[in-house]
């Protein structure tokens, strides 16, 4: 009886070792919390580097630190029409093969010089380009766009860098004007 079990586990073994070679592990998911959009993880790492390029890390820290990659997903994905969604889309799908033209390699690859040199190409497409420019143009204006809003709404800018105040604030009725340092920007 134990001969069975055992011929029977085998059995089950060899055909499952005969069938995890014909599986594909490689298939990256569509990731679900942007449901109007096609993004993939790699894509989402692309459009991190690129918001760490037009906003890059020195003494603040940089785009990718702060996560502004969610928030621009999540803009695209609530705040766009659906046409703007697509050209945005197909700008990210696009932009590797964009930066090889430009460059001569994709965009992960490139120092960061090289990476500043293609962006601001592709933001300084005009008018008279073909379809495909005019779609890695949008796409770059609208990821500027929403990684300079993201950026300075993040937590770490309202709170560490321009700390917030309210109106109307402290009250202290003997100080020189000479001896203010700071001036609070947001009230």
């Amino acid at each position: 009886m134990q001969r069975r079990e055992a011929l029977k586990s085998l059995a089950i073994l060899t055909g499952g070792a005969v069938l995890i070679p014909s599986c594909n592990f490689e298939k990256e998911d569509i990731l679900k919390a942007y449901s109007n959009l096609q993004i993939t993880p790699t894509l989402q790492t692309l459009l991190g580097q690129i918001a760490d390029t037009i906003i890059p890390p020195a003494q603040l820290k940089g785009a990718s630190d702060l996560a502004v990659q969610d928030f621009i997903l999540v803009m695209v994905n609530d705040c766009l029409d659906k046409d703007q969604q697509t050209q945005f889309v197909k700008g990210l799908q696009d932009f590797n093969a964009f930066s090889k033209k430009i460059s001569g390699s994709a965009f992960s690859k490139l120092q960061s010089t090289e990476k500043e040199k293609v962006v601001t190409q592709g933001l300084s497409i005009g008018a008279g380009a073909d379809e495909n420019q005019k779609t890695i143009h949008e796409f770059l204006s609208i990821t500027k766009r929403f990684t300079i809003q993201g950026f300075m709404m993040s937590e770490y800018i309202m709170t560490e860098v321009k700390p917030y105040s309210l109106i109307p604030g402290k009250y202290n009725g003997e100080v020189l004007i000479s001896s203010i340092s700071n001036l609070k920007i947001n009230g």
